[in-house]
Parts: structure tokens; sequence; C-alpha cells
């Protein structure tokens, strides 16, 4: 039946087009700085990709290695990501400057990511060792993956202090949202240089292995080293001692999210290593998702903290409009990294599985993952928040974390259903 009032027909469309043309036009920065740090993001995690598909030497002779990446990567941005965060709210809020001049606040917080990262580097290697003889894995040594944890953890950590200040400040001296920037950006170079940091630390371990009492000696030394530094900064001051207190079970437990992770992909290492492009995906897919809830985490903490977010339970305002930059993003980037993949396996001459299965692939995962992560990053951001707890400190680790295991199940999964079933 015709409709007798197409005048009523164009207002009802326009009534739909207007709210999208006001997202777009008001959230337009934000979308641009978002892509252009997923796009880099995208060129370090390829580069991380590509090294992970050249491992598989490492990966068949120090069995259990696969354990270790996805939780060793995701420490690194774990670690970063939420010192690149308090940088940002602090930054916002006017307590750092951002012309690189040491303060008592900055320098508590360089202190505390380095002694972050010790602790967690000995626990992840504790948790990886665990894992592999509770799933009964072929593993290595407790000593060997504490000693390519710690030594890959410190060589990672000297570079990634000072290019995450580097970051932060530059991004808001140039008027750049770093809740934007600087999350996905140091994600990719904590994925860019974790690999090389392990790869080096295989060798350094290698060298060890000339005398186990050398080896035994510098276990030692590591464990007083981080027990000793740890106690020192706990006391230190209020504010590394907060830090501290927040961050350690929360990174704790995602280390033991992210050696499930690997787990998961140990499970499918066959399939993993007889395709290539897959091992070239995966640091591309877990980073761009940890990146990409990173953005959401770190703009709902400095919406919290700044009143703009209110901690209601049921999402509404501004967080549906974040909900939506997280969604429209997501559609340009996870087909995109498909292509990466795929296309990078086409030049360097390895197997790959096809551009239309493996954007099927990268799509199906990645807006599969994102559905479940915003709701998640949404109430863990509230609930730290009501409990008085900075959500800085938790919200990008435990989401990132999490977001690394599920991201590895839900991009298995759909590899050996579209693989398997559609083949």
């Amino acid at each position: 039946m015709k409709d007798r009032n197409p005048k009523k027909n164009i207002r009802n469309s326009l009534s739909v087009v207007s709210p999208i043309s006001d997202f777009f036009k008001y959230y337009n920065s934000t979308i641009k700085e978002g892509l252009i740090a997923l796009l880099i993001c995208a060129v370090g995690d390829l580069i991380a990709g590509i090294i992970l598909g050249k491992m598989t030497f490492f990966l068949e002779t120090f069995p259990g290695l696969l354990v270790i990446i996805p939780g060793a990567i995701g420490m690194r941005g774990n670690i970063f990501g939420s010192f690149a965060s308090r940088l940002s709210t602090n930054l916002h809020i006017g307590i750092i400057s951002p012309k690189f001049e040491l303060s008592e606040e900055l320098n508590y917080n360089i202190f505390s990511s380095f002694v972050l990262t010790l602790v967690l580097s000995l626990f992840l290697g504790i948790i990886a060792n665990l894992m592999c003889l509770l799933l009964h894995y072929p593993a290595m040594s407790l000593i060997d993956f504490i000693l390519i944890c710690v030594i890959a953890g410190v060589i990672s950590n000297l570079i990634m202090l000072p290019i995450t200040m580097f970051i932060s400040f530059k991004s808001f001296q140039h008027g750049w949202d770093p809740d934007n920037i600087t999350s996905p950006i140091i994600a990719a170079f904590g994925d860019l240089f974790t690999l090389p940091a392990i790869i080096v630390s295989l060798f350094i371990l290698q060298a060890l292995n000339i005398s186990w009492i050398l080896k035994d000696v510098t276990l030692l030394i590591i464990i007083i080293l981080v027990a000793v530094s740890f106690v020192y900064c706990y006391k230190l001051s209020d504010e590394s001692k907060t830090i501290l207190k927040q961050s350690t079970p929360v990174l704790l437990l995602c280390s033991f999210l992210g050696c499930s992770a690997g787990a998961i992909l140990n499970s499918a290492v066959e399939t993993l290593l007889t395709n290539p492009t897959l091992l070239t995906l995966l640091p591309l897919f877990s980073g761009e998702s940890g990146s990409l809830i990173s953005i959401l985490g770190a703009r709902l903490s400095s919406g919290l903290h700044s009143g703009l977010i209110e901690p209601s339970t049921v999402p509404e305002g501004n967080t549906i409009s974040n909900f939506g930059v997280c969604y429209v993003l997501s559609i340009v980037v996870f087909p995109l990294i498909g292509i990466l993949a795929e296309g990078s396996s086409a030049v360097l001459k390895t197997a790959g599985v096809g551009f239309d299965r493996i954007i099927e692939i990268s799509t199906f995962s990645g807006l599969i993952l994102v559905t479940i992560m915003v709701l998640l990053v949404y109430y863990i951001s509230i609930t730290s928040y009501n409990n008085n707890l900075d959500p800085d400190n938790i919200v990008i680790p435990i989401s990132t974390s999490i977001t690394d295991s599920i991201s590895s199940l839900i991009l298995i999964s759909v590899s050996l259903f579209i693989l398997g079933v559609l083949i």
C-alpha cells in the first residue's frame, strides 16, 4: 500500500540520519586519532607477526616457548599501557608537566613500572612452567622459563620507558588526546620489541648453559633483586605504594590469563605451524584488539575522573558514544589486518589461506570480540571507580589480558571453523 504522507517518511529518515551525522561530526577527531594510532600499531604488530611466523625453529627448539609469548607481549602492554594512562590522567589534570621535567610524581611512576616488570616477569616464568606441567605439554626447566622472561622483560623495559614518556608528552603538547594515541602506539612498540627481546634472551640463556652454577647464581641474583626492589618501592612513597598495591594483584591475574592464551595457542601449535599466515595474524589480531580496548578503557577512565561519564549500572550517554567509536574503528581495522597478514605471506612466499578466508576470519573474530569486550571494559571501569580504585591501574591491564585470552580462543575457533568447514 502506497504511503500517503511522503514528507513524514522523509522526516523519519532524517531523524535517523541526523544522530549518525552528529555522532561522526562530534567524534571525528577521536575516530581519526584512534585510526591513525591503530594503523601505526598495525605496522608494529605486522612486523611482530612476521617475526613470530619465522620463529618456528625457536618454538620447536624451546618447548613451551609459545606459552610465554602472549603473556610477555600482554605484560608489556599492561604495564606501560597503565603507565601511559596514569601519565595521560596526570597531564589532563595538570599534575605532570609535558616538558620532560623530572618530578617526584613522574619518578615514582617510572620506578614502579620497572619494579612491576621484574615481579611480573618472574611470576610469568613460574606460571608458564606450571601450566605446561599441568597440561602435559613438553616444556623447558623452570629456571629456563624464569631467565627468559626476566631477561626479556628488562630489555623491553629499558626501551619502553622512554618511548612511553616521549609519546605521552609529545601527543599532549601537540593537542592530541593521549587517551586515543598512547595506548595503541605503546602496545605496538611493546609487540615490536617483545619478540626480539625474547630471541635475545634465548641466546643469553644458551650462553648461560655453559655452566649450571652460572645459571643458578643468575637466578639467585634475580630473585634477590626482585624482592629488594619491590620492598624499597613499596616504602618509597604513598604514590608508588598505591600503584604496587592496586597493580600487582591485577597484573598477576593478567599474567595467568596471558599464559592461558599461550596454552590455547600451544594446543593448536601444529595448525599454526602449518599455516604461517595464522601465526602472522596472531600478534596483529591480539595487538589491534588490545589497543582498541585500551583506547576505550583509557577514555572511560578519563571520563570517570573528569565527571563526563556517570558510573551507572546501564551504559548511557557518552559511554554509548564511546562504544560506537569502538565499533567504527573495528569495521575498518579488522579486515585490514587480515589483508596485511595474507599480503605479507604472499610477499614472503609462505603458505597462505587466501584473502577471502583470512578477511572472514579476522573480521568475524574481531566483531565477536569487541561485542563481548565493550561491556566487560565498562563494568570493570565503573566497578573499580565505585570501589575507590584508580581505573588507570585496573582497567587496561585486566581488559587487555582478558582480550588476549579471549582473542586467542575466538581467533583459533573461527579459524578452525572457516578453514575446516568452509573448505
